[in-house]
């Protein structure tokens, strides 16, 4: 099964940028290929400018409190397993305050580099990464895989109560929502979303079937495009059913 998800806001869209870029670096940082290395930073360059929000930090400390206090309200209820609620608590603790001693914007440390800012700087030009261009760049790719895995280690530890929060916020996101088994025989669906007010909509669809979905919403109606996936024009799947489910998540 393949889940697609489409964000209603701008602070959950920037979330699971941030997510995908931390489990991207993970992959490549991982791999003991200069060239997967080299992706490695490129990414951390990506991670420093989405984190880079002003209100990033705040958004996270607010979200994070409010869902201590929504947790905390349920101590005591025989229907919640106190171990597991004191252990997500306890998370949540440790990323509030890890974000709460962060000083100056996110990936400061890395902008404060002028070696890997002059890298960053020639990232931006097609094909500006050469050898001629950047010799001590060259020079660290050829250094012991253990040696280049540890300095990007590094330069990802200051990220790290972000990725906590982000991790934290999503899956309490994910969690609330309960899959609604759906149906088209046109490859298209539509529904009024009434009261709901998701944060995030999920599609969960059979890795076999050949479509994906193209998702749009707003805080009225959302719509569904299923179409055939590979290239060449994009085409509707009009000509089988489908069932998929459909998970509405809000916080």
């Amino acid at each position: 099964m393949i889940d697609y998800e489409y964000p209603l806001s701008e602070r959950i869209r920037t979330l699971l940028r941030l997510e995908d870029l931390f489990e991207r670096f993970d992959v490549y940082a991982a791999s003991p290929l200069r060239h997967a290395h080299h992706a490695a930073l490129l990414t951390l360059f990506e991670l420093a400018e989405v984190a880079a929000r002003a209100d990033l930090k705040t958004d996270l400390l607010q979200e994070l409190d409010r869902q201590k206090t929504v947790l905390a309200a349920l101590r005591g209820n025989p229907h919640v397993e106190g171990r597991t609620l004191e252990t997500v608590i306890a998370g949540i603790e440790s990323a509030h305050l890890g974000i709460h001693q962060l000083s100056g914007k996110v990936g400061q440390h890395l902008r404060d580099d002028d070696w890997l800012m002059a890298i960053k700087q020639r990232a931006g030009i097609p094909g500006g990464m050469c050898e001629f261009d950047l010799p001590s760049y060259h020079h660290w790719l050829h250094r012991p895989v253990e040696a280049r895995g540890r300095e990007l280690r590094a330069w990802l530890a200051p990220f790290a109560p972000i990725r906590s929060a982000v991790d934290i916020v999503l899956g309490l996101l994910r969690d609330s929502g309960q899959p609604e088994r759906q149906h088209t025989d046109n490859g298209y669906y539509q529904r009024m979303l009434e009261s709901r007010n998701p944060h995030l909509i999920r599609v969960t669809l059979d890795e076999a079937v050949p479509c994906v979905p193209e998702i749009s919403a707003n805080k009225y109606v959302l719509n569904i495009r299923f179409v055939h996936t590979g290239g060449g024009q994009l085409r509707a799947c009009a000509d089988q059913p489908i069932d998929f489910d459909l998970t509405f998540c809000t916080l």
